[in-house]
């Protein structure tokens, strides 16, 4: 493969990665403030967790069983345990599905 065509791969990905970064976030967005309406939308920033926001558990299992049937992602929840804040969250559901 040419450089240039090795730039058009890197860019299509870059690109595909991207717009499944920005769909994470945006569904995430979306059931949070489904789930949490008196929530500022501003107050959902990357470096804060679901608790910071005011989610207790039950409202933190139903952001990420919301945003994974929206988003059409199997996995379990266990897997989310260790997602440190809101940027970590939209970093693990995009991963791969961009693909």
């Amino acid at each position: 493969m040419t450089s240039v065509e090795e730039d058009g791969v890197d860019g299509a990905r870059r690109s595909a990665e991207g717009a499944a970064r920005a769909r994470a976030e945006q569904a995430l967005r979306e059931v949070i403030r489904g789930i949490l309406p008196a929530l500022p939308a501003e107050e959902i920033t990357g470096e804060k967790h679901l608790r910071d926001l005011g989610a207790d558990s039950v409202d933190r299992v139903e952001i990420i069983l919301g945003v994974t049937r929206r988003l059409g992602i199997d996995e379990p929840m266990s897997n989310f345990s260790a997602v440190p804040d809101i940027d970590g969250l939209i970093e693990h559901l995009s991963r791969g599905r961009s693909a």
